[in-house]
Parts: structure tokens; C-alpha cells; sequence
């Protein structure tokens, strides 16, 4: 079973970017996905000329037919990495995704082994319960009825 949760997570992590690709995508999509270069926030917040200009190009893309893949890549290739909002699901970018997913899985394990743990020693730490002397339990009653009374 564990052999193949990890075949399907190997399978999973790999897997295509191109089949995410959208044939036909909408302006207002890629506007969210897309980063002005200017301001550092997505196009669909951003009002300066080189956002118009990118807006211009996208909807000029999306009306010659182009996909969701090529016009991304075309905006990659003269702008860079950075004009995409989230990082590429594959290669390097896809350790942007994992990372995070790891480390919060990771520390999850850690703090369920350290609970067990703690559990685990807290019962050592408890005396077992010591039978009194009946006399000194007869004073001991005689002793909290005074209080009490």
C-alpha cells in the first residue's frame, strides 16, 4: 500500500503541465495569473501603462487562437518567470509547490511523535498509589474534620 501511495504521489508531482493547458483561455483568467512587472501585483488590480500593454498583448493572443501554454511562455520569454503569479508546475517551479507541502507534513509528524512521546513518559512519571497505615489514615480524617468543622 505504501509502495503505492508513493508511485501515485512520484506520478502526480511529474505529470504534464500541458494537460492543465487551456485551449481557450478568458482574459479575466489570465489577467489574475498574469503579474505586472511594474507594480508587483496581478494584472487584474493594476492600472499602470505596461499592465494596459500586457492586457492589450493578452487580448490580442487570445483572439489570434493562441492557448493558455503559449501565451504564457510568450510572456516568460520577454518578461520572465516572474510575470507568472504562482511558479510553473514542473521542473524547478515545482518545488514551490512540494516544499511547503513537505515541510507541513514533516512538522505535523513531528509534533505526533513528540505528543506519543510526551504521553508515553508522562505515565511513567505518575507514583503508584501507596496504601496508608490505618492509624495514620484514622488521624489523617481526624485531622481534615477539624478543619472542616
Amino acid at each position: 500500500m505504501k509502495r503505492f501511495i508513493a508511485v501515485v504521489l512520484v506520478a502526480l508531482a511529474f505529470a504534464p503541465a500541458a494537460a492543465a493547458c487551456d485551449p481557450h483561455p478568458s482574459q479575466a483568467t489570465l489577467e489574475g495569473e498574469i503579474m505586472c512587472p511594474v507594480c508587483g501585483t496581478t494584472l487584474d488590480q493594476s492600472d499602470s501603462p505596461a499592465a494596459q500593454q500586457i492586457k492589450r498583448v493578452i487580448a490580442h493572443d487570445i483572439a489570434t487562437g493562441k492557448s493558455e501554454c503559449r501565451i504564457k511562455d510568450e510572456l516568460v520569454a520577454n518578461y520572465g518567470d516572474s510575470i507568472l503569479a504562482a511558479p510553473r508546475r514542473s521542473g524547478f517551479g515545482l518545488l514551490a509547490w512540494w516544499v511547503p507541502l513537505g515541510g507541513i507534513l514533516l512538522a505535523a509528524a513531528a509534533v505526533g511523535a513528540a505528543a506519543w512521546r510526551w504521553s508515553r513518559t508522562r505515565d511513567a512519571d505518575v507514583a503508584p498509589a501507596v496504601a496508608l497505615d490505618p492509624a495514620l489514615e484514622r488521624r489523617l480524617d481526624d485531622e481534615l474534620r477539624r478543619y472542616d468543622g
